[in-house]
């Protein structure tokens, strides 16, 4: 059982994905989770991650099959001794609170592992979607893996810790407004339902999300600030709920040097994704908002 459970950012994909497109993420050491017991005798910070670790195991005890994959009794005698989840990553900010729960549960209480990737993001998916209603799975795939990856509708090729070295630096820029990732999801999911709007957004999206991952990985500067500019005009186009007011100059912005915006996670609140090959430009740019590089 690993010690911590960091938390992740995806840097693209995070709605393409619903479509089974390519996703990019990374794992955020700024914040982590890691299991205790608490003391009867200590205060009673620690309650509510137990009070909702035992509603997630109710949960997820209804679940057909998941009694078969976790270990339900030896969970529940933990919890009887003040078994908790001490994390400090900010809920609502798009980087993992709810998937570095759902892989630390996993990787404790879990019954028969996998190595299987794909097969373990469809099991984050299920046992996730009791935090959001719906749910891809790669953030806690991300949280348990604890490596950057890339992850198509073929699979997951995991991406040695140091692949962005070339010269593309990534911030995280903050909104200061908690997100509610299960209303955003569902309008998206009500926007996909609409005439047109698959192939409107397939055709206006998901290339540019393609090209961004691609571009970054191969270390083409040009060609990745080319198609960021692109993403984050689609990202005006097909998620604006999901930006918020107090960011969206940013998105409109034209920019006299290599910086470009997105939403990170489901958006609405919690960090923007910033990305730039001259922080210091950046940097004085941002001023007025709270930023930290990756």
């Amino acid at each position: 059982m690993r010690e911590r459970y960091y938390s992740k950012v995806i840097l693209f994909g995070e709605y393409s994905m619903i479509f089974d497109s390519t996703a990019l993420m990374v794992p955020l050491t700024r914040f982590s989770a890691q299991w205790r017991f608490a003391s009867p005798l200590n205060n009673s910070s620690w309650t509510a991650s137990n009070v909702s670790l035992r509603r997630f195991a109710d949960a997820l005890l209804k679940e057909e099959g998941m009694n078969d994959v976790m270990d339900f009794d030896r969970f529940g005698r933990d919890l009887d001794y003040h078994l908790f989840l001490d994390s400090d990553v900010p809920s609502g900010y798009g980087l993992g609170s709810s998937g570095t729960l759902v892989a630390a549960v996993y990787d404790a209480y879990a019954t028969q592992k996998t190595d299987d990737l794909m097969q373990l993001k469809a099991l984050f998916g299920k046992m996730e979607s009791y935090f959001h209603g719906s749910s891809s799975g790669i953030d806690p795939l991300q949280c348990y893996v604890g490596q950057p990856f890339k992850i198509t509708p073929d699979g997951v090729q995991i991406l040695s810790k140091d692949f962005l070295q070339n010269g593309i630096h990534v911030c995280l820029i903050d909104t200061k407004i908690k997100s509610n990732t299960k209303p955003l999801v569902n309008h998206f999911k009500a926007q996909c339902e609409a005439d047109g709007f698959r192939s409107r957004f397939s055709e206006g999206y998901t290339p540019f999300v393609r090209q961004c991952i691609d571009a970054m990985m191969m270390g083409d500067r040009s060609l990745f600030f080319e198609a960021l500019t692109q993403l984050t005009q689609g990202q005006l186009e097909f998620f604006r709920p999901m930006i918020t007011e107090n960011t969206l100059d940013l998105f409109s912005a034209h920019y006299d040097f290599n910086f470009g915006v997105k939403i990170s996670g489901s958006g609405g609140g919690g960090y923007v994704l910033g990305f730039t090959d001259d922080v210091p430009r950046a940097k004085a740019m941002l001023s007025d908002f709270e930023v930290f590089f990756l």
